[in-house]
């Protein structure tokens, strides 16, 4: 059958039709998007700035800050555009380069959740060897690896979703172009492109989640068998933030794509949807910089280093005033009125630390 993918455009339903809905949707997301770019670029920022958090556990997290702003991205801007627009009209083309960068983000962040799984349990049951197994080459590898894996695996639905054509006007029961969506709307044989979906869900999606989740089996086992209440308490702390993120992402993927009434809830599925392609990457940040101690301290030495840095600048330009003119002297009350609050806040952050 000819091609004809390049004549036809698509309709995505959205999360809502009221008009009156769609400014603070708009403003709303707005919000989200911009805290969750804050937040993960922050843990970028922290890492590659703060030598206490250059090490493994923390690149892998760095790369998972840049993953989420990545996958956040693909998404939140193209519905911020239909919500501006009020047309949610989307080409084929536009459509099919949307489900490749989901399906890369996702592959990507899943590969990620499970070189961070071995990354734990080398740190709790390899303490000795750690240095040795996970050497900055290793990690940069592991990394370069899951990418290109991540890379090369949505290729392969593009490839034959260009061989569809797209011929019925029912819109996409979702907010942005998502693969099951995308083919209950073609008018060709799927078969192959279902079979192929199932099949590398089952390959890839299996594999890489036991490579996730067999890991914390040992690790566990070791943490009940340490006799110290503190390595324990510690060994914990540091798989909770990981495990929370994995069930997290986990939880809503498997219920978007396997709860029983998928084709016919669309509602549920808008929501789920907004959970694990939204607020995952926004609650990713907050859920290793609170529960993370190194990462907290991290923030308030920067925080600390700023407003001294700042106070530093403030004594100095107060110094020259007080040795310049009579007539500079004038600017002083307003001078003190700006640097006497980051006293303060000096001292309120020394305090905390």
């Amino acid at each position: 059958m000819e091609n004809q993918t390049t004549s036809y455009t698509l309709v995505l339903s959205g999360l809502s039709d009221l008009p009156s809905l769609q400014l603070p949707l708009f403003l709303v997301f707005l919000l989200v998007y911009l805290m969750t770019l804050t937040g993960n670029l922050l843990i970028v920022l922290l890492i590659c700035t703060d030598s206490h958090l250059q090490t493994p556990m923390y690149f892998f997290l760095g790369t998972l800050a840049c993953l989420d702003m990545g996958f956040t991205s693909v998404t939140i801007p193209r519905m911020l555009f239909d919500f501006h627009t009020q047309k949610r009209l989307i080409s084929i083309q536009a459509c099919i380069t949307q489900i490749y960068f989901i399906l890369l983000f996702a592959a990507s962040e899943l590969s990620l959740l499970a070189v961070m799984s071995y990354d734990r349990y080398v740190a709790i049951c390899r303490p000795l060897h750690y240095t040795q197994i996970m050497h900055w080459k290793t990690c940069v590898l592991l990394v370069l690896g899951l990418l290109i894996f991540s890379m090369l695996y949505p290729l392969v639905h593009v490839l034959l979703l260009l061989k569809l054509t797209f011929c019925r006007l029912n819109p996409l029961q979702s907010f942005f172009c998502d693969l099951p969506q995308l083919l209950l709307v073609s008018c060709s044989d799927t078969f192959i492109n279902v079979f192929l979906s199932l099949f590398l869900a089952i390959l890839f999606g299996g594999g890489i989640f036991a490579l996730t989740f067999c890991p914390y089996i040992i690790i566990l086992n070791t943490i009940m068998k340490m006799q110290s209440k503190a390595m324990r308490s510690k060994a914990f702390s540091t798989c909770s933030s990981h495990l929370a993120a994995v069930f997290i992402f986990y939880g809503t993927l498997f219920f978007s794509y396997f709860h029983p009434n998928a084709k016919t809830n669309s509602a549920v599925d808008k929501v789920v949807s907004v959970f694990y392609t939204i607020l995952t990457p926004l609650v990713n940040p907050l859920i290793y910089s609170l529960r993370n101690k190194i990462m907290k301290i991290s923030l308030k030495r920067a925080l600390q280093s700023e407003v001294g840095r700042e106070f530093q600048l403030d004594i100095i330009t107060v110094d020259g005033l007080l040795r310049g003119s009579p007539l500079d002297h004038l600017a002083f009350p307003a001078t003190f009125s700006y640097w006497m609050p980051n006293i303060l806040l000096l001292e309120y952050f020394t305090a905390a630390v």
